[in-house]
């Protein structure tokens, strides 16, 4: 593996896969504040933690693997055999399987295209499988958050999970009045995990500082820290959510499954079902489908960004469902930032400098305003173009583009290579908070759309998004969507926020 390909995977999302050691080391070894004896107990907890999180991922390697040469019984005996049965077992495994750090396992596996194959196969399946809670524990959750047990409140419900993931696994279920429901429940003790590498994302950031110094870490850290704990409240998930679900209710291609806040709370929540295919077999699909699935998902991202000052910030496979004809359904609203008007007129007028009326000096300027670049670099206003311009190249000009893994695995060089042309500005290069999430487009999204290989003139699709650009409809999708947008406009029990 070469260093190009180790860097992104050591620095994004505020805890490191490369650094994992050195966080099992912090957690184990740094001073403690309290008398020695407290020290001593936390240092042999978190050794057994990691010791035990290792063992836990590895076993489970192990049994994914038996479960390949087993048939339907043996299956349902392995899986049995290996449930986590208490909160104890899922903290534990927590120290290597859920938590931020399977986040940012999740993250990698789509991230880096320089990854070997046999790398990214083996973190893509954290998207979808990890040591699942057994089910009494899950049903003791349900039974804590809501008051009786899944099956005193629903009709039905599906002891074995769908999905397990890294802070909650799904569960089906069918409500009393008859509705098909996925039913996400947290996993006990996730919470202080979570918390847990957070309070170690700062020292690791610090580090970084020593590479890139014009990285302001508390700042980085602090934005981390407060969007991954709203995850961890599916009462602020469920309040997201349902803003984007009204917002593209009866829409022709996006989907956002509504909320049930009855049966919901912290720790579980409660939505519709939904129905589709999962992206590895979205990538059998033809180049047609792959491009008409793109084009909804970049009207998702710049859509709301633009119209609802919203961004649902976890683009990774795993929170899609496909149906052909571009439709597509959008889970999981946990990480989403809001932005203010002036965090957006930001956006804009880098845009306008960049690229509807490119302009170095302007566009530097920006920049530098903004607090991306410091002032007084002895670098050129082209070469400033030149570095953050491929971030903006498929929409640079009016023509057909297609985005690929060559494309994506650059963007995430331009972050992170301080080995090539671009060193000084990649070692002062700064990310305000307003960017941080942001950027989950240009090292997520424009991943997936290189495995994709879309294809488009992504210029004026941008520009009929681009509010101050506003262009009319330029795809059959655009013109459907605006035939929706109008009949919305026009029907006075609709709301008057539009995408």
């Amino acid at each position: 593996m070469t260093r190009r390909s180790l860097l992104p995977i050591a620095v994004i999302g505020g805890v490191a896969l490369g650094a994992l050691g050195a966080l099992v080391a912090t957690r184990a070894g740094r001073p403690s504040r309290s008398a020695g004896g407290r020290r001593g107990h936390r240092t042999a907890r978190n050794l057994r933690l990691a010791t035990l999180g290792a063992r836990t991922g590895g076993s489970y390697a192990t049994h994914r693997a038996r479960r390949l040469f087993a048939d339907a019984e043996e299956r349902r005996q392995l899986d049995t055999a290996f449930e986590l049965k208490t909160a104890e077992q899922v903290t534990e495994a927590l120290g290597h399987m859920k938590g931020a750090l399977m986040k940012l396992g999740q993250m990698a596996s789509y991230l880096d295209q320089g990854l070997p194959e046999h790398v990214r196969t083996a973190l893509a399946d954290l998207q979808h499988h990890a040591p699942p809670m057994s089910a009494e524990l899950a049903a003791g959750m349900v039974r804590d958050e809501l008051g009786a047990s899944p099956e005193e409140l629903f009709a039905e419900w599906d002891p074995v999970p769908i999905a397990s993931a890294s802070i909650g696994q799904v569960h089906r279920a069918i409500t009393r009045d008859g509705r098909a429901v996925a039913v996400k429940v947290q996993y006990p003790g996730v919470a202080d995990a979570v918390a847990a590498d957070l309070d170690n994302a700062g020292l690791i950031f610090a580090g970084l500082g020593q590479v890139f110094a014009g990285l302001d870490h508390e700042s980085l850290v602090g934005e981390l820290r407060e969007r991954l704990l709203e995850e961890l409240d599916y009462e602020i998930e469920a309040t997201n959510q349902t803003l984007f679900a009204e917002a593209y209710a009866g829409h022709p291609t996006i989907h956002v499954p509504a909320v049930l806040p009855e049966l919901s709370s912290r720790r579980v929540l409660v939505t519709e079902m939904a129905e589709g295919v999962r992206w590895d077999e979205l990538l059998t699909w033809s180049q047609q489908e792959k491009d008409l699935a793109a084009e909804t998902l970049y009207r998702f991202a710049f859509g709301s960004l633009y119209r609802l000052a919203a961004f649902n910030g976890d683009p990774h496979p795993g929170n899609y469902l496909f149906r052909p004809g571009g439709r597509v359904t959008f889970l999981d609203f946990g990480l989403v930032k809001h932005f203010t008007p002036e965090e957006l007129a930001d956006f804009a007028e880098m845009i306008r400098h960049i690229v509807v009326d490119p302009d170095p000096a302007a566009f530097r300027a920006s920049v530098e305003r903004i607090g991306l670049l410091p002032a007084g670099l002895p670098v050129t206003d082209e070469e400033v173009l030149d570095y953050l311009g491929h971030f903006y190249e498929f929409v640079a000009e009016d023509g057909v583009y297609q985005i690929t893994p060559a494309y994506a695995s650059e963007t995430v060089r331009r972050f992170f290579d301080t080995s090539g042309p671009y060193a000084v500005m990649q070692k002062a290069a700064n990310l305000p908070p307003s960017f941080v999430v942001i950027q989950r487009i240009s090292l997520g999204l424009y991943a997936l759309f290189g495995d994709l290989r879309a294809t488009g003139n992504w210029r004026r699709l941008a520009e009929e998004l681009w509010p101050f650009v506003g262009r009319p409809p330029c795809t059959p999708m655009g013109e459907e969507i605006d035939r929706w947008r109008r009949a919305r406009a026009a029907d006075p029990d609709m709301e008057a926020t539009l995408v």
